[in-house]
């Protein structure tokens, strides 16, 4: 999915005005791209001058870290709240359930998707 680095983007527009859904607007001197709307055709990344729109697989490490941090705060909550330190380690296992979870649903919507390429 998009989104616009604002260090780089200048305010343009040039991705607005070539937006076929108008989902992007200039914010206080930056793009920002509406996500409930966007159809993620791509054509605001080739169109940027600045290559300020950007690609949501830049931000793998950043939501790894995020995922990491809710875990360990949970599991601190979890010892703290529960009074064990076997909750700690229980609250670790059933968030490595989720993720698994998680990795099974993006496994399984990639096979889906490939039976929409004929």
């Amino acid at each position: 999915m998009p989104w616009v680095d604002r260090d780089k983007c200048t305010g343009c527009g040039t991705c607005v005005d070539n937006c076929p859904v108008g989902t992007i607007l200039i914010i206080g001197e930056a793009a920002e791209i509406n996500m409930d709307k966007c159809i993620h055709c791509g054509t605001c990344h080739d169109v940027c001058p600045e290559d300020a729109v950007r690609h949501d697989s830049e931000k793998i490490p950043d939501r790894v870290g995020e995922n990491i941090a809710m875990t360990k705060k949970f599991m601190d909550d979890c010892e703290k709240y529960l009074e064990s330190a076997a909750e700690r380690k229980k609250c670790l296992n059933r968030m490595m359930k989720h993720f698994n979870a998680e990795k099974i649903i993006a496994e399984k919507t990639l096979e889906e998707l490939k039976s929409l390429e004929s």
